[in-house]
């Protein structure tokens, strides 16, 4: 049964290739999709609730033998079949959304989203460190296919440049980690190399694998400096296609930041707090830098891009912790954020449907027509904003009390505001017509505009297929917190967490007062932040943000040109401070 997550995808996709020639009805197309999906996710609950304790899996019959391992392996434990069925569930709710979404959609989107399951399933259960790599290539080449969907128009084909040289870029150097530690080692297995880090004092080489290895995962999970791709990927690709992006892709680069400490490197590099420390800077650095860019932005997929990388910054400081508590709440705070996000992706999907734009300043009181999908996107906005008692509440609510740092818990909060404060002004402006909006701008406009739709019938009213996935999701953010608050259910995830780490487990605190005070101020903090931007000419304040053309705009929005070879020299300039800080550390 472990095999069955990549193997049952990547057949059906060639089938329905295969299958291409014969002109197959696309109705076929879609329920072969929603049906292989579907059936991933429940193959994937089912080893969750059968797993107690990591398990292998070794394909061909292959076992160790005297400590070496030859041959592909899959492990199989509570958190990372969890991540791939949170990833399985989410591809299922998509594949329904597209039902009638894209009314002419040929095979390929099919098979480029079964392949994008396979690598995304593979790569979570990978027990070696090549096979981690190749299963995130396979998704990485669906995902910039993905992307550049429509090629007929220049926006998808360079958003889908950037996606993929950037993240090739990352992958080199994470192939040339995964080859300097198979040369100093030997091995590929990732429990063989740990065992032999362990045993031999840190080298300088180790040093460099782990540096270009974790670069590389630090690119793919949009960590500042290496977060220019994803908005640039999510403004032109397909809605569906951006629920993956937001809710999987960039965890899945975490979640391998993750494995590769506690699994390979982190024992035998030592140094364990000052290690912990820079993560924990990058993650509150990528968390405040999303959440400003996120505040300034008018296209709205761009928005909720920028609101990921934000979070993704809080993940990464809920691992950089390094305690099972930490882990147990980004965890948390990953599967709440998954349903939440992508219920506002589908929900822009709807309005850039019925409504052809995605620019928040023409949308301005023009989806009061889409009441039923109004008050979804608004209660997915209190939810990213953590308001009990959605699964982001409890998740930020663990890391908090793991930090014990006031100062980071302080940050992490006013990011959370300032970006879920962004989205909420997006629900106020467009579904409810609150507020003043804002003067043109130009380039900003341009962005927006570049998109007018993604079907070409059907606008008169919404399909029951779209808002079905859009309420489903939703409501599940709000099932995952709701299930998490059972002491069950949170000392199995705390004992998940520990086990991950090889840690003994530590019983998290049960939901408190100051938590839950934290979490309802967190979100009338954003509702507030939203306020204050839609009735921004009464607030002298924010003219300087929301003017055209303010003073201190151009410099910021030269960060993000759009320009390759800006975003590839950032990455090179980020992995050699990053280099010298660990070199500093691991003596």
């Amino acid at each position: 049964m472990p095999s069955l997550p990549v193997v049952v995808p990547l057949i059906a996709a060639a089938l329905l290739l295969a299958a291409r020639p014969l002109a197959t009805y696309r109705r076929t197309l879609d329920l072969v999709a929603v049906g292989t999906s579907g059936a991933v996710a429940l193959i994937l609950g089912f080893l969750i609730f059968r797993t107690d304790h990591s398990g292998s899996y070794w394909f061909a019959g292959f076992h160790p033998a005297h400590g070496i391992a030859v041959g592909i392996e899959f492990t199989i434990g509570p958190l990372n079949a969890g991540l791939a069925c949170l990833g399985a569930t989410g591809m299922t709710a998509v594949m329904v959304f597209s039902w009638r979404y894209f009314t002419q959609v040929g095979t390929y989107f099919h098979v480029l989203m079964l392949t994008f399951l396979a690598g995304m399933t593979g790569f979570c259960l990978a027990g070696d460190v090549f096979d981690m790599f190749v299963w995130f290539e396979l998704m990485g080449v669906s995902a910039y296919a993905l992307t550049a969907y429509r090629p007929e128009e220049r926006g998808p084909v360079q958003g889908a440049l950037n996606f993929a040289i950037t993240n090739s870029v990352g992958a080199y150097l994470t192939l040339t980690g995964i080859a300097l530690i198979y040369g100093r080692t030997g091995a590929l297995n990732m429990a063989q190399i740990g065992a032999w880090v362990d045993r031999h004092p840190p080298s300088g080489l180790v040093t460099i694998s782990f540096l270009l290895i974790i670069t590389g995962l630090l690119v793919k999970s949009a960590i500042v400096p290496f977060h220019f791709w994803l908005a640039d990927a999510h403004a032109v690709a397909p809605t569906p296609v951006c629920v993956l992006f937001s809710g999987v892709m960039v965890e899945l680069g975490l979640y391998g930041i993750a494995r590769m400490y506690w699994s390979v490197f982190g024992p035998g590099l030592g140094h364990r707090a000052a290690v912990g420390h820079v993560f924990l800077a990058l993650g509150v650095l990528t968390a405040v830098v999303g959440a400003l860019y996120c505040f300034r932005e008018r296209h709205v997929k761009r928005l909720l891009a920028f609101s990921t990388i934000s979070h993704a910054g809080v993940f990464l400081a809920g691992f950089a912790l390094l305690s099972p508590l930490g882990l147990a709440g980004a965890a948390l705070y990953v599967a709440g954020h998954a349903f939440v996000k992508g219920a506002l992706f589908l929900g822009a999907g709807i309005v850039l449907h019925r409504l052809r734009s995605v620019n928040e300043t023409w949308l301005h009181g023009r989806g009061r027509k889409l009441p039923v999908t109004g008050v979804l996107f608004t209660a997915a906005a209190l939810g990213l904003a953590d308001l009990p008692p959605f699964g982001t509440f409890l998740g930020k609510g663990w890391i908090d009390d793991a930090a014990e740092a006031p100062a980071v818990t302080l940050i992490l909060l006013a990011c959370t505001i300032v970006s879920a404060g962004s989205v909420l002004r997006v629900a106020g402006g467009v579904f409810y017509g609150l507020g003043d909006p804002p003067r043109e701008d130009e380039r900003m406009a341009a962005e927006a505009n570049e998109e007018t739709g993604e079907t070409d019938t059907a606008r008169q009213r919404t399909p029951l297929s779209m808002l079905a996935p859009l309420a489903l999701l939703t409501v599940a953010g709000l099932a995952v917190g709701i299930t998490a608050m059972d002491p069950h259910a949170s000392d199995a995830l705390l004992a998940a967490a520990a086990q991950f780490q090889g840690q003994p487990a530590v019983k998290p605190a049960d939901v408190t007062v100051s938590s839950v005070v934290t979490g309802v101020a967190s979100a009338g903090g954003a509702v507030a932040v939203g306020l204050a931007g839609l009735y921004w000419r009464r607030l002298p304040v924010l003219r300087s943000l929301y003017e055209p053309g303010a003073r201190g705009l151009g410099l910021a929005d030269r960060f993000q040109s759009g320009v390759i070879n800006d975003y590839v020299t950032w990455a090179i300039a980020g992995l050699a401070c990053l280099g010298g800080v660990l070199a500093a550390i691991i003596r």
